[in-house]
């Protein structure tokens, strides 16, 4: 994927991706995600989990942890690698952000419309330039290609254009050409200027203005604040990782894509350090392993990619070493293109260098076995967005199915799916009811299941689907007589017949 590129018709629509309204409408009515504050209409780049929902992005967040923290995988060298959890607060020192770069360059460019009023992330505007012509719309980076080609339709636009950067030089030069998104007429848009993402706040019940601080922007930060505290209270020594899952928040300029790019949203960091001279090899692993990872939660190979930053992109803390790769998902909203899911990055030994500057805390590691061995770590950071992450899932197991009443079936993986399984007697008589119950009270305690009795069978049956629930399991008047169950299986809706006192270690053989 090339910053600019030439387009003349719309891009052919991808097989496989859920159009973004059916997946926000199923969020809602099926209670994964609802708007914050809805009955007051809302707050934007905000968003609540519902009670699917918080499951799902739990069961993300328990299996990033188990083979981070729990299990982490096996090293190049074929040793099982040492990292450690850490769950740091929220409110820092505000001399950590100054330290870190925060307060002073934690800024995106951002640019407005003086005919609308509304406000860009200038980053995240692209112009379509014609030669001919006096007229240049801007879109929002994402935009569904159909609605671009249809707009520069009704301009009157036509041939060849270059898709450029609104921070391109070329567009500076010609904003007068440059219509903004929501604009009738070209000219609007103001130059690039910078705005601070941080969200402050203050301290104390009488605090003034001496006594701001900040939400944290990253949880990277509260790790390396507490670097030497773990080196001295655990047994690892570089290599070794420090992971750590929470809030972060961000004061977004353009929040937008859903759940995708919001004001407040959970990450799953982990910082890796390590010996200078190994940085490069464990970037490689770390690379491999974290897309690797993204395939064994169950998203699909084709809608995943590996992208390295280009030299414009860099943070500042990684210019001086092997640059940053994004790990990316094919969204709705940005198919054919890919979006960033996480990022893996090499910190160099900036964070560490900076806060021992700042504070006067030694950050120098001393091999004991060879003392004359005195390094500050560099650091390799797998950074992945855990809501952004949700919404991968959710995207990626919306499957259109005509076949069924729901039209379509959440095909998560089983180890993610909020429910896995759930009790459905065929009839409410005949003591169906009452053998059900008896069957959902001996798995609840073990595996997250559901007791339905209400409606038709069919209705359950598409509620089942379209929540993603692995297996159904229905007693009818025949679990009498032979003391069995019907199992549905959700992704090919085929049936067998499981004995009652069976179907607990036949959940465990599947789901565990």
């Amino acid at each position: 994927m090339t910053k600019a590129q030439t387009a003349e018709t719309a891009a052919p629509a991808q097989s496989g991706i859920v159009d973004m309204d059916d997946l926000v409408a199923l969020c809602k009515r099926r209670g994964f995600v609802f708007r914050a504050s809805e009955i007051y209409d809302g707050i934007n780049g905000f968003w609540d989990y519902g009670p699917l929902g918080v499951a799902l992005k739990n069961n993300l967040r328990d299996l990033w942890w188990q083979d981070m923290v729990i299990a982490p995988p096996v090293g190049p060298d074929g040793k099982v690698l040492e990292i450690v959890g850490l769950d740091s607060s929220i409110i820092q020192n505000p001399k950590a952000w100054e330290a870190s770069g925060h307060v002073a360059g934690f800024n995106d460019p951002m640019a407005d419309c003086k005919e609308t009023k509304l406000r860009y992330r200038a980053d995240h505007l692209f112009v379509c330039v014609f030669e001919e012509g006096n007229v240049w719309p801007a879109f929002m980076e994402g935009e569904d290609e159909h609605a671009v080609q249809k707009r520069i339709h009704k301009l009157g636009l036509k041939g060849e254009f270059m898709r450029l950067p609104f921070t391109d030089k070329k567009i500076a030069a010609n904003l007068a050409k440059v219509q903004g998104p929501d604009a009738k007429e070209p000219g609007s848009l103001t130059e690039p200027r910078s705005f601070n993402l941080m969200f402050k706040t203050f301290i104390g019940a009488t605090a003034t203005e001496d006594d701001v601080a900040y939400l944290r922007p990253e949880t990277a930060q509260g790790i390396f604040l507490n670097y030497r505290n773990v080196l001295s209270s655990s047994r690892v020594k570089p290599p070794f990782g420090i992971a750590q899952i929470g809030k972060a928040f961000r004061n977004e300029v353009t929040p937008r894509n859903f759940i995708y790019r919001s004001r407040e949203f959970e990450q799953m960091e982990m910082e890796w350090f390590c010996h200078p001279d190994d940085a490069k090899m464990w970037f490689d692993f770390w690379m491999e392993q974290r897309k690797d990872w993204w395939k064994k939660v169950g998203l699909r190979d084709e809608n995943l990619l590996i992208r390295p930053h280009d030299q414009d992109e860099l943070s500042h803390y990684a210019k001086e070493g092997y640059g940053t790769v994004d790990v990316e998902y094919r969204f709705p909203f940005t198919a054919p293109g890919f979006g960033e899911l996480e990022g893996v990055a090499h910190r160099c030994n900036f964070d560490l260098t900076e806060h021992q500057k700042h504070s006067g805390t030694k950050m120098e590691y001393v091999d004991p076995q060879a003392p004359d061995d005195r390094f500050i770590p560099h650091v390799i950071e797998p950074a992945a967005g855990l809501t952004r992450g949700v919404l991968a899932v959710l995207a990626d197991a919306y499957t259109a199915d005509p076949s069924r009443p729901s039209k379509m079936f959440m095909k998560f993986n089983p180890k993610l799916a909020p429910v896995k399984a759930a009790v459905l007697p065929l009839l409410s008589k005949d003591g169906l009811p009452e053998i059900a119950e008896k069957l959902y009270m001996s798995l609840r305690g073990k595996f997250m299941t559901e007791i339905d009795i209400k409606q038709n069978i069919g209705k359950r049956y598409a509620r089942q689907d379209e929540i993603g629930t692995p297996f159904c399991l229905t007693v009818d008047p025949e679990t009498h007589d032979d003391q069995a169950v019907t199992v549905r299986h959700r992704d090919t809706m085929q049936q067998e017949r499981i004995a009652l006192d069976k179907v607990e270690a036949y959940l465990a053989e599947k789901l565990l």
